[in-house]
């Protein structure tokens, strides 16, 4: 007698997979949708990113005459809060004699000062105005590589302008652009005059404040650079809490010692920070650190990166007590040091 062959589950089976591979097609062209239009997230966010127009007064000497010349320079804002707090950057506002801020829907008014912070190259304007339209914040600390983000700015005076692009990168200092530096590297075009506008994700989040480009020729060339918000929100919080950043101050310059510099200065260490420099009367000298001293731990924690116990000796309050392990010629040491307030523009390591 001939079996019977059941080619049900079979059927079913080719079925379930001819379904799953059309779901997995369609997700793929909504994302394709998704990504071909950034409408929504600049609807989203441009409301919130002002022009700024400042007036500078130049004084020129002609022929025995002093006169005046009045320059007028551009620039980006974002506003954060809805009663007007508005983040820039600090060489945005320089020098300013005055300060013109312009929203979106074309009302103008004269913004006040509140504070500005040279070492992060970012200050806070106030406005008042009613319906003031602050921008959403988002967490620059979720941001990842390779995530498309938005630019948006005044490049040139033109008028508000959206670039699109990635994060090509976090955590990128010594570029030399200021004292403290934790920079979102993106390669959305940001010319000048984008400097003080946002940075935002596609969900027209804040995620960063525009500050510079890395240029030879003073125009975009796919890298950028964006203060993180995280970052940026501590020195607008200082700012207008007491007028400026309250930082902790030690008083050195040093360096990472590798292997190479190890071996060229023949040092009883390959790692840590080797002092180059101290400043006179400051926290570090008090203490008797000396230059050639090598710095192995800072509060029990390893001193490899200098920039990452910069940040933390800015992080302590003045009048903190840190201590302080070191090596000088084949002895060890620790000291403990109280920390001072870091003087205006002081553009020493620590």
């Amino acid at each position: 007698m001939k079996q019977k062959y059941n080619s049900t589950p079979i059927i079913i089976a080719i079925l379930v997979g001819i379904c799953i591979g059309l779901a997995v097609l369609l997700i793929k062209e909504r994302k394709k949708v998704a990504y071909s239009s950034y409408a929504t997230p600049v609807q989203i966010a441009t409301p919130s990113v002002v022009n700024i127009y400042t007036q500078t007064n130049q004084h020129k000497n002609l022929d025995g005459h002093s006169t005046i010349k009045h320059n007028i320079n551009l620039g980006s804002g974002v506003i954060v809060t809805p009663d007007g707090f508005i983040l820039t950057n600090h060489h945005v506002i320089q020098n300013a004699q005055s300060i013109v801020v312009a929203l979106n829907d074309e009302r103008r008014i004269e913004a006040t000062l509140v504070g500005s912070d040279p070492s992060t190259d970012l200050a806070v304007l106030k406005i008042a105005l009613p319906d003031i339209p602050n921008i959403k914040v988002g967490k620059s600390s979720h941001v990842a590589v390779g995530d498309r983000i938005l630019a948006i700015g005044n490049p040139f005076g033109i008028g508000q302008t959206v670039t699109a692009g990635i994060i090509s990168a976090k955590g990128r200092n010594s570029i030399g652009l200021n004292t403290y530096e934790n920079f979102l590297q993106t390669d959305a075009a940001i010319n000048p005059g984008n400097s003080g506008g946002a940075l935002v994700n596609l969900k027209g989040e804040l995620i960063g404040i525009s500050s510079a480009i890395y240029s030879s020729s003073g125009g975009s060339q796919g890298i950028g650079f964006a203060t993180p918000i995280d970052d940026a929100l501590e020195v607008m919080s200082d700012i207008i809490k007491q007028g400026e950043v309250v930082r902790g101050y030690l008083g050195m310059e040093a360096q990472k010692i590798t292997q190479s510099l190890a071996d060229n200065l023949s040092l009883p260490s390959n790692h840590g920070l080797l002092v180059s420099d101290i400043t006179k009367e400051s926290p570090a000298e008090k203490a008797g650190i000396e230059v050639g001293d090598i710095i192995l731990e800072i509060n029990n924690r390893p001193s490899e990166d200098p920039f990452q116990i910069r940040h933390l000796i800015a992080s302590q309050k003045p009048g903190t007590n840190i201590s302080v392990f070191g090596i000088r010629g084949q002895q060890s040491y620790q000291a403990n040091i109280t920390l001072e307030k870091q003087p205006t523009m002081q553009r020493l390591s620590y």
